[in-house]
């Protein structure tokens, strides 16, 4: 009989699991990367696989999960270290412009996520949602500290510089809307 498995082993298993998912649903899109793909691609067996998430939903929603910790948390590390209010507002963009330029890129997941699924799945629907709103939130925060009401341009310049990119192929969307940002801050 085999040796159970640890809960050190499940934690390793499960985040290599969501690495694969995230790399594959990234690169190739969700709809396209199948479970057995999956399973390939992780070593994994189904059945194990499906323990972690019943569901390729569930395993989706995991993903958008995990990666905006990650993403939201390596902007702010960016963006935190720079100390006046206006320029950690374009640092956003600065950071933004790196991400465009990186090898892969693809967009944004999120936004890829809604595409695909649209309104037919309310969790990875919420996903999005919860993405959207964090990463208007976080914005808001550094805004706030410039003491401009901007936080809404902010945010949509922010959105589209992001959607633009990712259907261009071209990381100067984020130039173009740190220089709008910067506008809008020299004229307040």
């Amino acid at each position: 009989m085999p040796a159970p498995i640890t809960d050190e082993q499940n934690r390793l298993d499960r985040e290599a699991l969501l690495d694969t998912a995230e790399r594959l649903f990234y690169a190739r899109g969700i709809q396209a990367v199948g479970m057995d793909e999956i399973r390939a691609a992780s070593g994994l067996p189904l059945k194990r696989i499906y323990r972690f998430f019943s569901a390729k939903e569930d395993l989706v929603v995991a993903m958008l999960k995990r990666r905006d910790q990650r993403w939201r948390g390596n902007l702010a590390a960016h963006v935190e270290q720079v100390p006046d209010p206006r320029e950690r507002v374009l640092a956003i963009f600065d950071w933004l412009s790196g991400w465009f330029a990186e090898p892969g890129f693809r967009g944004c997941a999120w936004i890829n996520a809604y595409g695909e699924f649209g309104p037919s799945s309310k969790a990875v629907l919420a996903e999005v949602r919860a993405h959207k709103q964090a990463f208007r939130d976080q914005i808001a925060v550094w805004v706030h500290a410039t003491g401009l009401p901007v936080t809404e341009p902010v945010f949509l310049l922010a959105e589209g510089a992001i959607v633009t990119a990712g259907i261009s192929g071209d990381p100067a969307p984020a130039r173009h809307a740190r220089a709008a940002v910067a506008t809008l801050l020299a004229t307040l």
